[in-house]
């Protein structure tokens, strides 16, 4: 395809909000909160329709270089395809110098906004407020998702002696970090209330240097076992429901 062909194909997807995926020679030139020069090869260049503009490599997921919400222009100069997008705020520029395209191809996409995610963190948190006997007897839902000035309390509940109880849920191997955003929602929540808390960490397990600053703190662990499928996700072990101290 020749270069006049293609500023012309790219216009129009442009204007459309059309997805254009251009494959060829390029070189790549960057500039903004650093700035980044990519040597002339065989690159893929993906614009979609929310302005997106990322450089592509054949190795790894993720583009070598992106922006987003650009303005994107294009032209031809010195025996070249120049595709350009810039930003103001903050200010960037990305300039794609094409030698040769290989491909170009442009399509309408449809949009979709229903995609269910199975197995969330949220999701297991709502299963898991079904039904805390498990964990321990008298244990009552409180609070779904208390928000702090640090983040959101997965569940807060009370045990039968009264005490507030912090509980974070991870679907994955729980780690340092995980432990240490518990401590911190305890000791806000503790604080707020002026109650005794305590903490709850529940993951599929726990990696040990976690593990050992999860006991420093006086922290709780327990493993969850969960099976993800699809249309949902389930909590082994729980199979009622309970009122909440609302109800």
């Amino acid at each position: 395809m020749d270069f006049e062909q293609a500023k012309e194909t790219i216009f129009h997807a442009l204007s459309k909000k059309n997805m254009i995926l251009c494959i060829g020679k390029c070189y790549v030139e960057y500039w903004g909160r650093a700035a980044s020069k990519l040597p002339k090869g065989k690159r893929m260049l993906l614009i979609k329709g929310d302005n997106s503009f990322a450089i592509h490599q054949n190795r790894l997921l993720r583009p070598v270089n992106y922006m987003m919400n650009c303005q994107i222009s294009q032209k031809i100069s010195d025996n070249a395809l120049i595709l350009e997008a810039r930003k103001t705020k903050p200010k960037e520029t990305m300039k794609v110098f094409f030698y040769s395209i290989d491909f170009l191809e442009t399509f309408k996409m449809d949009e979709s906004h229903d995609l269910r995610l199975f197995g969330s963190e949220k999701e297991l948190s709502d299963l898991l407020a079904e039904d805390l006997s498990f964990i321990e007897p008298g244990l009552k839902p409180f609070k779904r998702e208390g928000l702090l000035r640090q983040g959101v309390v997965d569940i807060l509940a009370e045990d039968k002696q009264g005490n507030l109880v912090v509980i974070e849920v991870k679907r994955r191997l729980a780690s340092y970090n995980a432990v240490s955003q518990l401590q911190r929602y305890m000791k806000q929540v503790e604080k707020m209330k002026n109650r005794k808390t305590r903490g709850i960490l529940i993951a599929p397990d726990i990696v040990k240097p976690a593990h050992e600053l999860l006991e420093n703190y006086g922290l709780e662990f327990m493993k969850l076992d969960f099976d993800i499928g699809n249309p949902e996700a389930k909590i082994k072990g729980l199979t009622k429901k309970q009122t909440t101290l609302f109800d």
